[in-house]
């Protein structure tokens, strides 16, 4: 049962991964500004660490687990705030957050096949924080020994 889920863990994070540094390239050729060009090479180093976290892991080395426990924790957070934003997922994401405005409230979002990559100095108008259930419960099955 372990293998399989390491496996499982493994296949999204390569696919993830892969579709990841492949937006990333596409998003630096056009070479706009330098703030968007930095943005987007550090998109395509943390999309590259977790090809390669995935790659490890299939590969079934003790690094993979290691490298892929901090994969799922770079996936956890979701920030989105006037004054910073960041969020990562690769292969799929199941968010659960809260707006923090008058109403407050709770929300799921959740999809399979993808990737993305937030990080900004700025955000929405509408406060949001949450966290990745699908990276979290990775991250304690990776823990598993």
């Amino acid at each position: 049962m372990r293998i399989t889920l390491f496996r499982l863990i493994g296949i999204l994070e390569i696919a993830g991964g892969l579709y990841g540094v492949a937006a990333m390239l596409r998003r630096l050729l056009p070479l706009g500004s330098t703030h968007e060009s930095v943005i987007t090479l550090i998109g395509l180093a943390l999309f590259g660490f977790v090809l390669a976290a995935g790659v490890q892991l299939i590969d079934g080395s003790e690094r993979g687990v290691w490298m892929s426990s901090w994969a799922q924790l770079l996936q956890l957070p979701l920030i989105a705030t006037p004054i910073f934003s960041y969020a990562l997922h690769c292969g799929a994401f199941i968010n659960v957050f809260a707006t923090v405005h008058l109403p407050s409230q709770l929300a799921l979002d959740y999809h399979f096949g993808s990737q993305g990559f937030v990080l900004a100095v700025a955000g929405p108008s509408v406060s949001r924080l949450g966290i990745n259930l699908l990276a979290l419960l990775s991250w304690l099955v990776l823990r598993l020994r």
